[in-house]
């Protein structure tokens, strides 16, 4: 067999349907399957997400109402312990150093470490916030945490 014998598989093939050429291509000869009359069977016609053919759209029809506070929450971007591991013994780990390794991605209000995992080694950890698990195992081992305050972190949200 050479490269000019491959063929694919029958049946994993399809020929596209060409729709609007006449009624043998078995799409619909002079309607081109978009029905009858109507603003949708134009020609350059397409209407935006969510038009409901000139009634009130659901999104004006519901009632606003109310305070969300989504936009003032405090997003933490969270590091396991175990993930820790790999720094030097008695290493400080900060942001600036978990970015550089690639543990901490994208834009936050600063790092938050989790307990997820075993620490094996002492550090000395400065992040935004700690859980409480996890505060108690890097102190356990010997090492301290350090909590930075909002300005100090390297890529803020905003």
């Amino acid at each position: 067999m050479r490269l000019h014998d491959l063929k694919p598989a029958s049946g994993s093939k399809h020929r596209r349907k060409r729709i609007g050429r006449g009624p043998g291509s078995g799409r619909g000869g002079h309607t081109s399957t978009r029905g009858q009359k109507g603003q949708g069977s134009r020609s350059g016609s397409s209407t935006r997400p969510g038009f409901e053919g000139g009634q009130l759209p659901l999104a004006r029809r519901l009632p606003k109402r109310g305070f969300n506070n989504k936009r003032f929450a405090t997003i933490y971007i969270p590091v396991n312990l175990d993930s820790l591991n790999q720094f030097e013994e008695g290493a400080r780990v900060d942001e600036a150093e978990l970015r550089k390794v690639g543990l901490v991605n994208g834009r936050g209000d600063g790092v938050k470490i989790l307990a997820r995992g075993k620490l094996e080694k002492k550090l000395t950890v400065c992040a935004a916030a700690f859980s409480a698990g996890a505060k108690a195992a890097i102190e356990e081992k010997g090492g301290s945490c350090e909590e930075a305050t909002k300005g100090t972190a390297a890529s803020s949200r905003k």
